[in-house]
């Protein structure tokens, strides 16, 4: 069964522009097939910080001054993207309260911040500097 419906209610559904309250507004991106909700978006604004995106972690929330992230959510490691030089993973936290690997990177080609949410514990797989609990928590 996929875990896929559950993560989107607990990380995209607190910044849903349609109704935070409405948790059966789901609405698969029709663009890829990055099963994420097209109805969430960085709508909240943080003076000096940009956009923050309400439901992720301390740090996975703030995409600055970016016009758009790219949110992707997988029930496993191998339904995702191939990271190289093209799609840079930065950092990836194991989110132990939610059992998921969250994953913030870039895609310097065409400028792009990505948010990549693996259900489970996918940390042995990506290669990246990995925040503790305490780093989310230090975090202003």
């Amino acid at each position: 069964m996929s875990a896929i419906p559950e993560l989107v209610k607990i990380y995209q559904c607190p910044g849903c522009v349609s109704s935070p309250e409405d948790s059966d507004c789901y609405r698969k991106s029709s663009e890829h097939s990055n099963n994420a909700c097209d109805n969430h978006c960085p709508g909240t604004l943080a003076v000096n910080i940009g956009k923050l995106m309400l439901g992720f972690p301390k740090g996975f929330d703030r995409v600055g001054f970016a016009s758009k992230v790219f949110i992707c959510i997988f029930d496993k490691f191998e339904d995702g993207w191939d990271y190289d030089k093209f799609n840079i993973p930065v950092w990836k936290y194991y989110d132990t309260e939610n059992d998921t690997t969250l994953v913030k990177g870039l895609s310097p080609r065409i400028c792009m911040i990505f948010i990549h949410i693996y259900a489970g514990d996918a940390r042995d797989k990506i290669d990246c500097l990995e925040l503790t609990k305490d780093d989310i928590e230090e975090m202003d």
